[in-house]
């Protein structure tokens, strides 16, 4: 399959036709090249904040309730989009109030209708507090696996990507390629997702797609200034790239970033590879009960 990850653009919008727009713009130009996933960032749904007015936009609260309150439409979008287009989407992570608590969401969207939708695991500080975002152990979804066309799909939504036990959890459950949407302020930030994603592709046979926001508004809450770049990565084994690096795009530069997938090599390398990670995981665990202490003093 050929994927397609962004290094989308943060803009404020004037309407919700503008919004709806620019996301069609977006898929068309990926299906236009052959893309049959599409992958949008984390929280790139926050230029839907500007529909209510900076007053709101700007506001920590105000800027969670105008984006929740228009996930309806989005995702009717998104499904819309996947179906014409013929093309699996990621699309942008948002707030969303859920009940009492407010959980960071993504969601799949299949060319057959078919949705389904995952929280962030695991909060940064800025989530926690100013936020408020709540992660899995505070009410947020589980770790979903997403049985697709396409093969079987899990995300890691930014900070989750950092957390080689979430990445294990979705790889034993089938995954075979992990999208990780992001939304980082400084370029450590893209480097620490980055590391991750990659890393989690090592250590599970995988294959990861890291996606970006980038640029910013300072009427946009959470979203004013962001650093990144497409990227989809895999093991550095028999049919993969040497570095891992299956292709990125340019830092800071919007766009798509597109690399060619084959769902059987992940099989292959995860029972033939030249190193079989997946697969001697197991043997970490004897090896860990027990530090031996020996003192060089």
């Amino acid at each position: 399959m050929k994927i397609a990850t962004s290094a989308y653009p943060v803009e404020w919008l004037s309407s919700w036709g503008a919004y709806a727009a620019k996301q069609r713009r977006w898929v068309s130009e990926a299906a236009s090249k052959g893309a049959e996933l599409l992958v949008f960032p984390e929280y790139g749904a926050m230029e839907l904040a500007a529909l209510s007015g900076p007053e709101k936009a700007g506001d920590v609260r105000g800027s969670i309730e105008a984006v929740s309150s228009r996930m309806t439409e989005s995702n009717a979008l998104f499904s819309q989009l996947s179906a014409e287009f013929n093309v699996h989407i990621l699309s942008p992570s948002a707030p969303v109030i859920d009940g009492d608590i407010v959980v960071n969401r993504a969601g799949l969207f299949s060319p057959t209708g078919s949705a389904g939708f995952q929280d962030k695991q695991i909060m940064t500080r800025f989530e926690r507090s100013p936020w408020g975002i709540s992660g899995r152990q505070s009410g947020g979804g589980p770790l979903q696996l997403f049985d697709t066309a396409l093969g079987k799909i899990g995300v890691l939504i930014c900070y989750d990507s950092e957390f080689p036990l979430l990445a294990r959890a979705l790889a034993e459950a089938g995954a075979e390629i992990i999208l990780v949407p992001s939304c980082t302020e400084a370029l450590e930030g893209y480097w620490r997702v980055r590391i991750g994603a990659m890393a989690r592709a090592l250590e599970n046979q995988c294959v990861t797609v890291m996606s970006s926001l980038v640029g910013g508004d300072a009427r946009l809450f959470g979203v004013e200034e962001n650093t990144g770049m497409g990227g989809v990565f895999g093991p550095p084994d028999q049919g993969f790239e040497p570095t891992g690096v299956q292709a990125e795009g340019l830092l800071g530069q919007s766009g798509w970033t597109y690399a060619d997938v084959n769902i059987e090599q992940i099989s292959h390398v995860r029972a033939k590879g030249n190193v079989l990670n997946l697969i001697h995981w197991a043997e970490q665990a004897p090896r860990v009960q027990d530090v031996t202490h020996l003192s060089l003093r």
